[in-house]
């Protein structure tokens, strides 16, 4: 590797770990608004849709129309789904402890393969599917535990959260066209369409408003803007492994800043979701490190 590719992967690194810290950041902000859910979506999603958007047009300045007008069915599925897991995300945290939202959202990659394997036919790898049997005892040692009313809520929305992260997943894989940026904006903004008739927009005050303000910038738009300049230097294995920072950094914040502590059953099952988590993500490094060519 030479000098300058080594200096652009630090960048990439740099930018796709500050990526995972600001998204990690969703716990806080859940926890000191205290609007409803749906005007909370609405405004987050006005307000993220722009910070995308905005984005979208400096990096591509003049090419940016083109890029619109040639957006496929890609894209609208990307949008989609994207607005499905913003909402049912948001809402996992709403009504479940963090740790217990990110726990189940720990086990994207392990549904991610599953259904790479079910619909474009990518088949998991041995070492996968142990540490994929591994992190779903974790969860529903986790769930079991659970008792039935908001706390399952919350469960059964961060589980359709990952299901429809990971089939963001299949669709970047098979279309090859996605416009990620354009469909994350539109993502964001049909999210505040669907919410709008739940909401109340008029009635959040001064201290939230400016919350899901920064919400919506801080959190969406800037998050997704550094991990967008980041994942294009590094491999997209050491991308997905820093990006499963927020996982364990976003039940952190909550703890140490709002004493949210998480419930034994969380602790446990947490523990053994991370270890396969980690241990896969370690095992996926190395083996894309051997595998890959050695730069003059």
């Amino acid at each position: 590797m030479t000098l300058s590719e080594q200096r652009n992967y630090r960048l990439g690194v740099a930018f796709v770990t500050t990526s995972a810290i600001l998204w990690s950041f969703s716990g806080m902000f859940i926890r000191s608004i205290s609007a409803d859910l749906m005007t909370i979506l609405f405004w987050r999603g006005i307000v993220s849709g722009i910070t995308v958007y905005l984005f979208f047009l400096a990096i591509e300045r003049g090419n940016a129309g083109r890029i619109i007008r040639g957006m496929g069915l890609g894209t609208l599925w990307a949008t989609l789904l994207s607005a499905i897991s913003m909402m049912t995300g948001i809402g996992s945290l709403y009504y479940t402890s963090i740790a217990d939202s990110m726990v189940i959202y720990a086990t994207l990659p392990f549904v991610t393969a599953g259904l790479a394997y079910l619909f474009i036919g990518e088949k998991p790898t041995w070492a996968t599917l142990i540490a994929a049997t591994i992190a779903f005892a974790g969860v529903i040692y986790m769930v079991a535990d659970s008792e039935w009313g908001g706390s399952l809520l919350g469960k059964g929305l961060a589980a359709v959260m990952s299901l429809s992260v990971a089939a963001l997943a299949i669709v970047m894989r098979k279309y090859r066209d996605v416009q990620m940026l354009p469909a994350m904006a539109a993502s964001a903004w049909l999210c505040s369409l669907c919410t709008f008739w739940f909401a109340s927009p008029l009635s959040v005050g001064f201290t939230d408003a400016w919350l899901i303000v920064l919400f919506g910038v801080v959190q969406n738009g800037l998050g997704l803007a550094f991990y967008t300049l980041g994942a294009k230097r590094i491999p997209a294995v050491d991308a997905m492994l820093l990006t499963a920072l927020e996982v364990p950094l976003t039940p952190l914040w909550v703890w140490i800043f709002m004493n949210e502590v998480p419930p034994t059953s969380t602790q446990i099952g947490g523990a053994v979701v991370l270890t396969a988590l980690c241990g896969h993500m370690a095992m996926e490094l190395r083996r894309n490190r051997a595998s890959a060519p050695v730069s003059p």
